[in-house]
């Protein structure tokens, strides 16, 4: 049975976490697609995050995974979409509760102030979770704006 399709994005910051973390989730049995960057030589993270919103947004991808230095630039570009709810994560108890309370589709991680292990830890978090719904739905329904 395939596990869920996750995207990967990062500029140079998050290059090699994102390998890191590519390797992780593939040993685990997820399919992943990465959308770059492929090296750790400068670039703007830009490019990278709104190719993983437009996966995430239009259903090629379940979930996104995002990295850059400290989370924050990456995180603000997919928030720029429509369909994404992208949380910068930095424990898994964040992690966790983005999906069960944000129902995130997207995981936005800080290369520059997490280790690897911290990574793993709140990617697993992240994918494990399940949104509650309930008064949360009620919640992210008033997020859009029209």
């Amino acid at each position: 049975m395939e596990k869920t399709r996750i995207a990967l994005g990062a500029d140079h910051a998050g290059f090699q976490m994102k390998q890191a973390v590519k390797e992780f989730l593939l040993k685990e049995g997820y399919t992943v697609t990465d959308y770059g960057t492929y090296s750790d030589e400068s670039t703007d993270y830009p490019e990278y995050g709104h190719k993983v919103a437009e996966a995430v947004e239009n259903g090629k991808e379940r979930f996104g995974i995002t990295f850059c230095g400290s989370g924050n630039g990456i995180n603000m570009t997919v928030n720029k979409h429509a369909g994404i709810r992208s949380a910068l994560c930095w424990k898994k108890e964040i992690a966790a509760l983005a999906r069960q309370h944000n129902d995130a589709n997207i995981c936005a991680l800080p290369a520059r102030f997490i280790s690897n292990e911290e990574a793993f830890a709140i990617v697993q978090a992240f994918l494990a979770g399940t949104f509650e719904g309930g008064r949360h739905e009620r919640r992210i329904k008033k997020i859009p704006i029209s």
